[in-house]
């Protein structure tokens, strides 16, 4: 989006104030309990499409401050309040910084916060979103995927909310919270059951309550869809037939019948899951995911490039001009577990269309090659800022690991620089045996645990009792 910079400037507010704990939010990296910590209250926050830059600022208890980037200048201490001016530059259409506060006698603690160089404050920043008519809390939610990635991503978890290792449809109850004392930021559910032949199960009820929790705590709730196969009765890895999809396509074909039943109910669903506010709930919709692999029936082994593309304008179409679906973000996410030549190219594997997806997502499913994950996260953040929508990593996780160091090293780590507004590990089987090792993500006595409170208390996770309203329309932003 271009932006006349003229001599405008943004005057970054931002309060220091030294004290003996920290009550709000979380602690600092490098700060152990009892020691001085530095909270940081942002007074103007406008994000662009620009990108990020590193900028260190250091500030002591006293208010000296030096700046070591040239577009960003210490301009004045006002009270306990310190002034940052960002220089005009007409050259780029914006700059995002990062201003980084440590206190140099005895490195406590830091934290960092965000400049920009301001343009024309009434011109918006535009997102453009696949349902033009989508409710207001969903468009709120898709500025804020945005949004946040600039300062850092939020941790979900499949199912966290109805089952963990060793308990079961427990109200309140969380393998991540249970270790990390907070409910993930993001919560991942499965949206087949509901559609297909498994629509009377029982636990659906289950789905729908821990749904409408999540979303009033303010939660953001993202939805995959394994589907058993309308037309040989198998389940979602049944590729027996290259027919499936082609079928759904054709006009009277029984297969089609069926599978316009099943939209139904995910309309039907969607149409009416409220808050406890009497609002729909957004949901980040992620059908076909995977589709990259052969193992699916809507997987490239059973389907041409343009049947799927067809496939996923087709149920796109169905949902939201037929049925009127007005609360899904529609997730693209293609399996990505390698160090691929092209990063880039296989992301965009089938890509229905730009008017036809919201929001990039990947499951990545590494193991110990942090390589893979970080070369797969650059890949998704360059093509985020291109495309001008979200990102994340929609599921991922090492099966059964037993390393103490994983939060930090393997994820933290790799997540660090990049844009990605989520990172989504896949689920806890609940078993009655630890023989049974089909878990991705920490629980209670997992060799992990402290490590996943490291991660937890780095300023750049985002956790539930971490996230702004995500469903109130952040600042400076439209969605389209």
């Amino acid at each position: 989006m271009g932006r006349n910079m003229g001599i405008s400037v943004l005057t970054a507010a931002v309060s220091l104030m030294a004290v003996l704990s920290c009550t709000d939010g979380k602690e600092q990296s490098g700060a152990s309990s009892g020691e001085r910590f530095m909270t940081v209250e942002e007074r103007i926050e406008i994000d662009n499409a620009g990108g990020s830059f590193a900028i260190n600022v250091k500030a002591n208890f006293d208010f000296n401050v030096q700046s070591q980037e040239e577009w960003i200048v210490y301009d004045k201490v006002e009270g306990d309040k310190v002034w940052f001016t960002a220089e005009p530059n007409e050259n780029v259409d914006s700059r995002i910084g990062k201003v980084r506060f440590t206190d140099p006698s005895d490195k406590y603690f830091y934290k960092e916060v965000r400049v920009s160089q301001e343009g024309d404050p009434s011109n918006l920043f535009s997102l453009s979103i696949v349902d033009k008519n989508a409710t207001a809390e969903t468009k709120a939610l898709y500025a804020n995927l945005w949004d946040i990635a600039a300062r850092g991503f939020m941790f979900g978890h499949h199912d966290d909310l109805w089952y963990g290792r060793y308990w079961y449809n427990e109200p309140g109850k969380s393998d991540t919270k249970s270790v990390c004392g907070d409910y993930p930021g993001v919560f991942s559910v499965d949206m087949g059951p509901i559609m297909d032949d498994r629509h009377n199960s029982t636990e659906n009820a289950i789905r729908r309550r821990v749904i409408i929790e999540a979303y009033d705590r303010g939660e953001v709730i993202t939805m995959c869809c394994h589907l058993n196969n309308p037309h040989t009765g198998g389940d979602s890895w049944d590729n027996s037939s290259n027919k499936v999809v082609s079928s759904i396509l054709t006009e009277g074909h029984a297969t089609r019948t069926k599978y316009l039943q099943w939209l139904d109910r995910c309309a039907d669903f969607a149409n009416n899951l409220r808050g406890s506010d009497g609002k729909l709930i957004p949901i980040i919709f992620r059908p076909y995911h995977e589709h990259t692999q052969t193992w699916s029936w809507w997987g490239s082994k059973c389907t041409t490039e343009a049947e799927f593309i067809s496939f996923w304008r087709f149920t796109v179409e169905y949902l939201r001009d037929v049925k009127q679906v007005r609360n899904f973000i529609y997730a693209v996410s293609p399996q990505m577990d390698e160090v691929y030549s092209d990063a880039k190219g296989r992301l965009t594997f089938r890509w229905p269309g730009d008017d036809y997806v919201d929001f990039i997502g990947m499951d990545c499913y590494h193991y110990n090659w942090k390589g893979a994950f970080k070369s797969n996260l650059d890949a998704m953040s360059e093509l985020s800022r291109e495309k001008k929508k979200p990102c994340g990593v929609t599921e991922t996780g090492p099966e059964g690991f037993d390393w103490t160091d994983y939060w930090t090293n393997h994820i933290l780590e790799c997540a660090k620089g990049q844009r990605v507004s989520m990172i989504v590990m896949w689920r806890n089987k609940y078993v009655s045996s630890e023989s049974d090792r089909h878990f991705y993500s920490v629980y209670p006595g997992h060799p992990s645990e402290g490590n996943f409170r490291d991660m937890y208390d780095d300023p750049s996770t985002f956790f539930s009792k971490d996230l702004p309203d995500m469903y109130d329309m952040p600042a400076n932003y439209q969605v389209k």
